[in-house]
């Protein structure tokens, strides 16, 4: 009976600890990916036949006066936004379902539109995601401030690549790779992410500009969430007395500016994690699927709301970017095919779109079975 009652508290515990804090992550980053999709295509004047949350069998949902069904559906790893003239959740034209819309129906259809709103409408998903994260950080930011310290060096590791270049105790990081930085964490975040990469460090030194290359090492590191990362460092160490560590606070407009910085900053890295990947020089264990965000996520919630709502924003970034790979059947790729339309001026050919549209999805695919490996199997 004791062994049977364990189980049903580990189960709850596994339920509320994690599988909520996942289906919240997700759902939140998934609903704003959608709504920018459906907002925009609102007011571009296209017909919505569907609105839903996950895909697969519907679990439960409602049609509006406006004739669009809005549903939960059972598998709650993404969801879809159908418009008039679709065939399914990946916005391809139903050539013959086209044939036999009403009148006022095809003034509604997406295909039919001018490209430059099919573009709009298809490109607002991952900008709203962008948006998130922006929200998101202003509104951290203006409530706990930004925790800084000056971009000094009180100590250097021997032997370290810092050694090697030359930078010395004492010295202040003006720029990393031609970006200035303002703080000691602004250095991290850029040496952090470019292991393997030289590069250039100008320090100022007893008043004078030092200008060094170096190159950061691999490090393997335990993040807030418990996760094992590998990250580039130089080996400096930041003190108390040169660092002068603080808070500082933002008024609300300043926030705002804060919170567009560091999403900038979030899509630079993340741009750069997935560059170095396909090159073969980013550790492809780092990726990770459905498994590890639930992980993430119920690691994030024992820590705090802030730190989930933290999560949200960074996956958020990380799911607008991928959308935005120019591969069908993510949104990306059907920007792609609306660009060359603009510069053709006439839809690409049924054939080559089908066949690419294939293709995009093999690798798609591909690409998650990877991630799900990562998930279960681990490297």
């Amino acid at each position: 009976m004791g062994e049977l009652t364990g189980s049903i508290f580990a189960i709850g515990d596994f339920l509320l600890g994690t599988i909520l804090p996942f289906l919240f992550v997700l759902t939140v980053v998934v609903f704003v990916h959608e709504m920018g999709h459906y907002l925009v295509g609102r007011w571009c004047g296209i017909g919505v036949r569907a609105f839903s949350i996950g895909f697969g069998p519907e679990l439960f949902g409602f049609t509006d006066r406006r004739g669009t069904r809005w549903k939960l559906s059972a598998i709650p790893l993404g969801g879809y936004v159908k418009f008039v003239g679709d065939v399914g959740a990946t916005s391809r034209p139903d050539a013959e379902g086209m044939e036999g819309l009403s009148e006022p129906e095809r003034r509604t259809a997406f295909h039919l539109q001018p490209v430059w709103k099919r573009a709009a409408t298809v490109f607002a998903g991952p900008f709203f995601n962008f948006l998130l994260t922006v929200v998101v950080f202003s509104v951290m930011i203006g409530m706990f401030g930004r925790y800084v310290a000056d971009p000094m060096v009180a100590e250097v590791r021997p032997d370290s690549p810092a050694a090697e270049a030359g930078i010395q105790p004492g010295d202040r990081f003006v720029s990393v790779d031609g970006v200035p930085v303002e703080s000691f964490g602004d250095v991290q975040r850029i040496v952090s992410g470019r292991a393997g990469d030289p590069l250039t460090f100008v320090l100022e030194r007893d008043g004078q500009q030092v200008t060094v290359v170096a190159t950061p090492e691999v490090s393997e590191q335990t993040d807030a969430l418990g996760n094992t990362v590998r990250i580039g460092i130089i080996g400096v160490v930041n003190n108390e007395a040169l660092g002068r560590p603080r808070v500082v606070e933002y008024g609300p407009l300043e926030a705002v500016g804060a919170g567009v910085e560091e999403t900038v900053g979030a899509i630079a890295r993340t741009g750069q994690f997935l560059k170095r990947l396909v090159a073969g020089r980013e550790d492809r264990c780092q990726l990770g699927g459905p498994v590890r965000i639930a992980d993430m996520a119920g690691k994030a919630a024992s820590l705090g709301f802030e730190w989930l709502i933290q999560l949200v924003a960074l996956l958020s970034v990380g799911i607008g970017i991928l959308n935005l790979l120019p591969i069908p059947p993510l949104d990306g790729g059907h920007l792609l095919f609306y660009a060359i339309e603009a510069v053709l001026r006439r839809p690409v050919p049924e054939q080559v779109a089908e066949v690419v549209y294939r293709a995009g999805m093999l690798m798609v695919l591909v690409f998650m079975g990877f991630v799900f490996w990562n998930d279960l199997f681990g490297c």
